[in-house]
């Protein structure tokens, strides 16, 4: 290794640390923001041209980058640490934060976005204060291993461009998961976690679209519809894993929307455990129990002189009523009244229950966050690794995803706060 440069001293004397941040996303970004405010020297490698290219694509564009209505159940993983982490950089905190820097905010519902609706505001704002805080940015330096003199115990980063001459007191790892990979985040953060000694708990994609062995797809392509929709395992699972209700999106594959976003990673783990998944669909959520078997029974007394698709005019999208009969193994044409009450019963209530066989999540090309990661029982609460004091987590890059609605933007903006004090004192 090579000498250690002379260290920078503030003007009382005292030795400025010197902090790498390994990724320029959101949880890296606020994490040269902390530690530079903090008062230390801070130095940022981005692998890709500009920083914070993933944040441009968050809330379709319009960055939902926090929630109000947040708690310890809208995230998994984590461990026993999490909550005290969302204590102690929460979403009154992140709405602080940019506030002070100059943004306006809006709330929907608990749901918090710029007040632009424009996610390149919330880039800005953090490049500006990262520049403020004194921040250098090294851009298309991709790091490829972390060594460490064992005299000093300062660290030196070994990049794309060779082995650095840099020697610093503390590293932030902020390098994202696996989604999005055309952003950068290809999970060469987790091979560095693991020359360090760290356990990563297998990854899957999480927030994403759901691929069904069912055939009857291409039928309903691009409907929308209210649904509750329920997952288990196909293998003998009487209880739903997870349950959800929102906008329902079917498309050429299988389903999309909300709802499928937030039991993605569960369907994602039971797939790669070798599981079987199956998820279970209400079409008609609004109405239960005594409710429907009412509207049920006039519509079957209704039925004389009726086809089926007459019989099913009104229940739902035409596109769905037509699958639903063909499923049936009706046609549309047939005439309602002579299939007898039973059997219009039958076809009725399976809008209370369809049945979906799931055979994969989509890739990580299409996920918004990376379920798994490293294991929080490795790193202390101020997020630095057990197995290599000095070295920090922030980000994807730890076991913590949240649930679609800002949820992972706040992970973002906690962790790499608490990594950036951390690190910085």
């Amino acid at each position: 290794m090579e000498k250690r440069k002379a260290n920078r001293t503030d003007g009382k004397g005292n030795e400025v640390k010197k902090v790498a941040v390994i990724g320029g996303g959101a949880a890296g970004m606020m994490a040269a923001i902390t530690a530079g405010r903090c008062g230390a020297q801070v130095t940022v490698y981005e692998r890709n041209d500009r920083v914070g290219k993933k944040i441009l694509a968050t809330g379709n564009g319009k960055c939902n980058f926090s929630n109000r209505k947040l708690g310890r159940e809208d995230y998994y993983g984590g461990g026993q640490i999490l909550e005290g982490c969302l204590n102690r950089f929460s979403p009154e905190d992140a709405v602080a934060f940019f506030t002070d820097a100059g943004m306006l905010v809006k709330e929907r519902g608990g749901y918090l976005y710029p007040w632009s609706e424009q996610a390149s505001t919330v880039l800005d704002v953090l490049r500006l204060e990262m520049g403020r805080a004194g921040a250098k940015v090294r851009l298309s330096e991709k790091v490829e291993g972390i060594a460490q003199d064992r005299k000093t115990g300062m660290f030196a980063l070994e990049t794309s461009l060779g082995k650095g001459k840099e020697f610093y007191h503390a590293v932030i790892c902020a390098c994202g998961g696996c989604a999005a990979p055309k952003t950068g985040s290809d999970g060469s953060g987790f091979a560095l976690a693991k020359k360090i000694g760290h356990h990563v708990i297998p990854v899957v994609p999480g927030l994403v679209q759901l691929r069904c062995k069912d055939s009857f797809f291409k039928m309903i392509a691009g409907v929308r519809c209210e649904a509750e929709i329920k997952l288990y395992d196909e293998e003998g699972g009487k209880n739903p894993l997870r349950e959800e209700i929102g906008e329902l999106q079917f498309t050429d594959y299988g389903i999309s929307g909300i709802p499928v976003f937030q039991l993605s990673r569960h369907a994602a783990y039971l797939l790669a455990e070798g599981k079987r998944a199956e998820v279970r669909m209400d079409l008609l959520p609004q109405m239960k129990g005594a409710d429907f078997d009412k509207m049920c029974a006039q519509r079957i007394k209704k039925a004389g002189g009726k086809t089926l698709e007459e019989f099913l005019l009104g229940m739902a999208n035409k596109k769905i009523n037509l699958m639903m009969i063909k499923e049936a193994g009706y046609k549309p044409g047939d005439d309602a009244a002579r299939l007898g009450n039973e059997r219009l019963r039958m076809l009725l209530y399976s809008y209370k229950g369809l049945k979906v066989h799931i055979s994969a999540a989509n890739s990580f090309e299409n996920a918004q966050v990376t379920a798994g990661g490293i294991d929080m029982a490795e790193v202390t609460k101020n997020l630095e690794s057990i197995k290599k004091p000095g070295i920090y987590f922030a980000g994807e890059m730890l076991d913590v995803d949240g649930r679609c609605g800002g949820y992972n933007l706040q992970w973002a903006w906690t962790s790499g706060y608490i990594a950036g004090r951390g690190a910085a004192n």
